[in-house]
């Protein structure tokens, strides 16, 4: 039975599109055909993170209006062969998504794939909205500070209020909480939440805890998934959260500051 999987916050700049590009790779990589959709209408991102941006010719408003069929508009990955992209539009404004034109386009998509994950804009709009509505699960991305735990606070209670399953009385939008850009060490000084303060405001399933890297910075100016820096922190944590939402039970690792070595400390490492 194919999902949909929507990847949102309520605040903007705290992952949401490298999540939504590294699940929806690390999806792909496990053997489900998935295909990750661009609700960022304006804007426009994933296509860069994907490496795909010379690619987009038709994008989902395109397709939403009828100018173009889904097979026009949907973008193969080079890497893997279950992953497809439909991009956004960057010449229209939110407005042009229908809650009737998203029906049609994901309930299509749902007939191909088994994962459809959808990039949400940040924030309550209409953008976000849409993204929301259709989900079966849904993956809340907050960064460790007071701020932005509240900001996804909001977001819960829009999907538990606001989704189609809502207002069908029908089971509610599985939630998952995933902790991007953390420090240990600024934990332990008191300078960031810890990952049992954020569980306990949320109260939300953990699916991954995504330690602040240079890797992330890197994968998106080259228009790689981190999931596929399987040497990095970042790329194994993010392979981790697949597993997790797959049903497996995985340890979740990068939690506690490192200790240095004798030599390390010797020559100024902290």
């Amino acid at each position: 039975m194919a999902k949909i999987l929507v990847v949102t916050s309520g605040k903007g700049g705290v992952g949401k599109t490298t999540t939504s590009a590294a699940i929806g790779t690390g999806l792909a990589l496990r053997g489900h055909k998935t295909v990750i959709v661009d609700f960022d209408v304006g804007l426009r991102n994933l296509d860069l993170i994907m490496g795909c941006e010379r690619r987009v010719v038709y994008d989902f408003v395109n397709v939403v209006n009828g100018e173009a069929n889904l097979q026009q508009a949907l973008i193969k990955d080079k890497r893997l062969e279950n992953l497809y992209v439909l991009a956004a539009s960057q010449t229209r404004d939110k407005d042009a998504l229908t809650l009737e034109g998203v029906e049609k386009v994901l309930m299509e998509l749902k007939e191909q794939f088994d994962f459809v994950v959808c990039d949400s804009p940040a924030g309550i709009e209409k953008g976000a909205h849409l993204a929301m509505y259709f989900a079966d699960e849904a993956i809340v991305v907050t960064n460790p500070e007071v701020s932005s735990v509240r900001d996804s606070d909001r977001m819960l209670g829009l999907l538990a209020s606001k989704s189609r399953r809502a207002e069908k009385g029908e089971d509610p939008i599985k939630e998952h909480l995933l902790l991007t850009r953390y420090n240990p060490q600024r934990v332990h000084d008191g300078e960031m939440l810890g990952v049992e303060d954020v569980k306990e405001i949320l109260a939300v399933t953990l699916l991954g805890v995504i330690p602040e890297s240079q890797a992330v910075l890197k994968a998106s100016n080259s228009g790689v998934p981190v999931i596929l820096d399987d040497q990095s922190d970042a790329g194994q944590a993010y392979s981790d959260a697949v597993e997790r939402l797959l049903g497996k039970t995985v340890e979740h690792r990068f939690l506690d500051v490192t200790k240095k070595g004798f030599f390390e400390r010797l020559f100024g490492g902290r």
